[in-house]
């Protein structure tokens, strides 16, 4: 069997579940690019992008081969508009970067959303929620409700985290309270160990990045040097 052929059909057995090769590598490039986009490099985008393709295939069913019996679509759909979204950060980075970058060196200096940005933000999480849950009730998704909040969550995070936002991280925190219990659930094992594992690793983001903004507002003598990464419209 080559590589590519037991990247996408082999499954390992642990404990009676069947485990996909392609789940665990899938996650393990969402852990990379979480770690990261933790440390403001541009490379998150790419390498959470190839994360992304991997995971589809996991959570579907009627296109791709798997051993889980349940599909969820939320989650399939997450790993399209993660795609989506990470070009347009990647985007964004790359060009933060080519205007200079932050003042520390990395690709962008992180940021308080605004109370306007907040408030968007919380709009966006009720509309989405209320045409995700239809759509994958009608879809028999398994557990449309939470399904849905993961996948807006996911939405909002990844866009957080392209325009700088400190806070993006505690929406990946909400997202993985959730993502967790229905991922055991539905048979998901490794992608449930990966929500605890991303959970602890939030903490830690949050923190880096909040100490980052204060250490980047400092260097800049306390003016608003923010501006242009952060605050274009």
């Amino acid at each position: 069997m080559n590589p590519l052929d037991y990247l996408l059909e082999h499954y390992w057995v642990i404990a009676g579940a069947p485990i996909l090769v392609r789940e665990v590598v899938g996650n393990g490039f969402g852990l990379a690019s979480a770690f990261l986009g933790m440390r403001r490099l541009t490379w998150a985008w790419p390498v959470g992008m190839i994360g992304n393709a991997l995971l589809f295939t996991v959570f579907v069913g009627g296109i791709f081969d798997k051993p889980q019996e349940d599909d969820l679509w939320g989650q399939a759909s997450r790993q399209v508009f993660f795609f989506a979204v990470s070009a347009y950060g990647w985007w964004r980075w790359r060009g933060s970067q080519r205007a200079g970058g932050s003042s520390d060196g990395r690709a962008i200096a992180p940021r308080w959303a605004t109370a306007h940005e907040l408030r968007a933000l919380i709009v966006a999480a009720g509309i989405m929620m209320a045409v995700f849950i239809p759509i994958l009730a009608r879809l028999d998704s398994y557990g449309p409700v939470p399904d849905a909040w993961i996948l807006t969550g996911s939405i909002l995070a990844t866009y957080g985290m392209a325009r700088g936002y400190v806070e993006f991280w505690w929406i990946w925190i909400a997202v993985d309270a959730v993502g967790v219990p229905l991922l055991i659930r539905a048979g998901y094992y490794p992608s449930a160990v990966l929500y605890l594992v991303y959970g602890v690793f939030c903490l830690a983001g949050f923190l880096a990045w909040w100490r980052a903004e204060r250490q980047v507002t400092d260097l800049a003598g306390g003016e608003e040097t923010l501006q242009p990464v952060g605050r274009d419209g």
